[in-house]
């Protein structure tokens, strides 16, 4: 059963506004906004550490106008709930499953992506299991290729190699604070005061949350998971040759543009556009990369037919 916790309406400039639901999927309860026409091609956005789908508050109304935009938030992150008595397992494998059953219960068939940091091998698993959903691929600083990885990644490989509960508490020390979470924001960003700090201000209050520390701490350990399915994730790209295009902020210090740039070893023709800022590009480009989004999509848009008669319903109304 699906919860409406706001109905959309329509500014006066006639501006889609976001609509905020719940729905029972794999167990949980997951938040996800939404807005567009329910008949428009679908974009579902994915988003990263340590965010939730409010990262995509300024890019939804952006891409409603044509599309029917969805943005879940994944389990451990925004308003999603996880009930104890779910005993959920947080790792990518999970993550992908929970997503995978929302696309099923909202009775998506088919949709362009939105990849983001750990919504990118969310959506790629999500991707390779069916790879007939998938029409298009946006990746924003969301990698799968090991030149992709950059030197912060230096503690949580420590990490990986050696999970002892020292490692864990020098993560849980330095980068699972605000000074930490304000950082990945603002690194890169020529003008940090152009960054909304509602932004990594709600996120550190969402992981003070009592026992979310260590749900991240869980998932960091897990992401070593993700770079062993690289290759598998480059095979789905070879095979499925999905349009692809990577938008990312180049002075990312965890994904770096080598990533972006290695999609077209497997997909040729792969668009590739850097912006001048960092991790959390969509914070201070929204409006480059919704345009970007807009252009992509309906140059590779199998349902072109439907946006437009969506579009003409819209004109009619």
């Amino acid at each position: 059963m699906i919860q409406v916790l706001s109905r959309p309406t329509e500014s006066q400039a006639g501006v889609p506004v976001i609509s905020l639901h719940k729905v029972a999927a794999d167990g949980v309860e997951v938040f996800y906004r939404a807005a567009g026409d329910p008949n428009a091609p679908v974009v579902l956005l994915l988003h990263g550490f340590p965010t939730s789908s409010f990262m995509f508050r300024e890019l939804i109304p952006r891409l409603a106008d044509k599309y029917r935009v969805i943005a879940p938030d994944l389990p451990g992150f925004g308003f999603t709930e996880v009930p104890a008595e779910r005993k959920y397992t947080y790792s990518f494998d999970a993550l992908t499953h929970t997503v995978e059953a929302f696309t099923d219960v909202l009775g998506l068939k088919q949709y362009s992506l939105y990849v983001f940091d750990y919504g990118a091998p969310t959506g790629f698993r999500l991707a390779m299991h069916r790879p007939e959903r998938v029409t298009a691929i946006v990746s924003q600083n969301g990698n799968a290729y090991e030149e992709g990885l950059g030197d912060a990644w230096g503690p949580i490989r420590k990490y990986w190699a050696e999970p002892t509960s020292a490692n864990r508490e020098v993560i849980r020390q330095n980068v699972l604070t605000f000074e930490g979470t304000r950082w990945q924001y603002t690194h890169g960003v020529a003008n940090s005061q152009m960054v909304a700090p509602e932004s990594y201000t709600l996120d550190t209050a969402l992981l003070e949350r009592p026992g979310n520390k260590d749900i991240q701490l869980d998932l960091f350990l897990d992401y070593a998971s993700n770079v062993k399915l690289y290759p598998k994730f480059q095979e789905y790209l070879r095979n499925s040759k999905p349009p692809v295009l990577a938008i990312w902020g180049k002075n990312d210090p965890f994904f770096v543009p080598a990533g972006a740039e290695a999609f077209r070893k497997d997909v040729p023709n792969a668009q590739i556009q850097f912006l001048d800022t960092g991790h959390f590009a969509i914070e201070t480009h929204v409006v480059e990369i919704a345009s970007a989004m807009k252009d992509f999509l309906a140059a590779n848009d199998s349902n072109k037919s439907v946006v437009e008669s969506a579009a003409q319903r819209r004109s009619r109304a």
